[in-house]
């Protein structure tokens, strides 16, 4: 008997979309962050905003998603909405900056905190935990979504408790969480917009079950329940997270470092409580690649299946698996991981993911414009509010990335035009090429 195709249920739909916005981002931007916010308003305003953008972005996908229910996310709702150039430079950008990207930082942060427990470098450490999660995918769709919905619930499971572990903390950081008028301030200023883009990146994964769609038991119902329940609990834990961050370690402790959570934990605990707490992050982080190749491998399958030059790439096993998109998938992440370049990446990864996924909300205006839902159909919750805050929140931060991190975003720019070439030189000679 063959495999059934959609082979995902509400707890693994809801597990690959947890562990794709839970791990690098959250773990490691808040040093960032603090460089030019100061005040603990200001700084939990970030992850409430990133959270409320996160959720009016899941509302359009829901419809999306549920209206198109194939795999391959932006490279299917672009190439349906616009034209199929579109779509494949959606695609492209998943690819290579939404997953492949996203999977080498995590590598990265992994070989870090995993150093600081075992006696192994950062690199080694790295390429071992992609090579091995990596395989665990390619051996067949049953191990791969129980391997994720475990580590998903040890993930939340691990997060609740250092959250209770900080609020036990004896001897909290004297840092003021009102809404002072500094702190109001703060929220409009350019190093608030930029910091921003941190944030999406961390939400970044909150469109993931649409990349899997296509593997989805009952879409329609099950994408906008996974889509709503999983982001809804992303932003409480982000929130809280960082709180914990802020309530046991000073600002200028963490400033420009990656690996905050275990200096939290130093601070709450000492040297052991810090050693433990990296291998805790080391544990999340493996579930964040796990989902991001899970997810990530369908998008690179969906996008060459449509090329008349790597069409073999594309080829499933018979067991279901893309086992040569995976390889494809992991060649690209070695790519990056050795670069080791932890903040310009992530600044160009969330600049570029957020250009893609307010193309797509834009788009399902304009596929409301067009021809509104079938009765019956999904729509996406309190439209037409969401997507216009969405554009609204997601275009103010661009306009300044832009401004105050120019490399970064031609960078984004450059990934399009190497897309568009791909694209021609792919396409050469098929039917109906333009």
């Amino acid at each position: 008997m063959a495999p059934d195709p959609r082979g995902i249920g509400l707890a693994t739909a809801v597990a690959i979309l947890v562990s794709n916005m839970v791990g690098t981002g959250v773990f490691t931007s808040l040093g960032f962050q603090v460089g030019g916010t100061h005040t603990g308003f200001a700084l939990l305003a970030l992850w409430g905003i990133g959270g409320l953008l996160a959720l009016c972005g899941a509302a359009c996908y829901a419809e999306l998603g549920a209206a198109m229910p194939r795999s391959g996310g932006e490279y299917i709702y672009l190439g349906e909405i616009y034209n199929p150039f579109v779509g494949f430079l959606g695609g492209w950008v998943s690819m290579t900056v939404g997953f492949a990207a996203p999977i080498a930082l995590a590598g990265i942060a992994f070989g870090r905190y995993l150093a600081a427990v075992v006696p192994i470098t950062p690199l080694e450490g790295s390429l071992a935990a992609i090579a091995v999660v990596s395989g665990v995918h390619a051996s067949s769709l049953k191990a791969a979504r129980r391997f994720q919905v475990v580590v998903t619930a040890a993930t939340v499971a691990l997060i609740l408790v250092f959250i209770v572990a900080a609020i036990r903390y004896p001897h909290p950081v004297p840092l003021a969480f009102g809404p002072s008028r500094a702190a109001v301030a703060e929220l409009v200023t350019p190093t608030f917009a930029v910091s921003l883009i941190y944030v999406s990146y961390a939400y970044s994964g909150w469109n993931a079950a649409g990349y899997v769609a296509g593997e989805i038991r009952d879409p329609a119902r099950t994408l906008p329940r996974a889509l709503g329940l999983g982001t809804a609990v992303v932003t409480v834990l982000y929130v809280l997270v960082n709180w914990a961050f802020l309530r046991t370690v000073p600002i200028a402790q963490i400033a420009n470092v990656v690996e905050v959570g275990a200096v939290s934990a130093t601070a709450m605990i000492g040297p052991i409580g810090g050693r433990v707490m990296s291998g805790v992050i080391a544990t999340v982080l493996v579930g964040t690649m796990s989902a991001m190749i899970l997810a990530g491998s369908r998008v690179t399958q969906a996008i060459v299946a449509d090329l008349p030059a790597a069409r073999r790439v594309a080829q499933v096993s018979r067991d279901g698996v893309p086992r040569r998109a995976i390889i494809l998938q992991l060649a690209l992440t070695i790519g990056l991981l050795v670069t080791n370049a932890f903040e310009p990446v992530m600044t160009y990864a969330g600049f570029t993911l957020e250009l893609v996924t307010l193309l797509a909300v834009a788009g399902l205006m304009i596929r409301r414009h067009r021809a509104p839902p079938a009765p019956g159909a999904v729509r996406a919750w309190g439209y037409p509010v969401t997507p216009v805050v969405y554009a609204l929140i997601s275009g103010w931060t661009l306009c300044f990335v832009i401004a105050q991190r120019p490399l970064e975003s031609v960078a984004g720019a450059a990934t399009l035009v190497v897309g568009a070439l791909v694209y021609v030189v792919a396409n050469r000679g098929s039917p109906g090429a333009r």
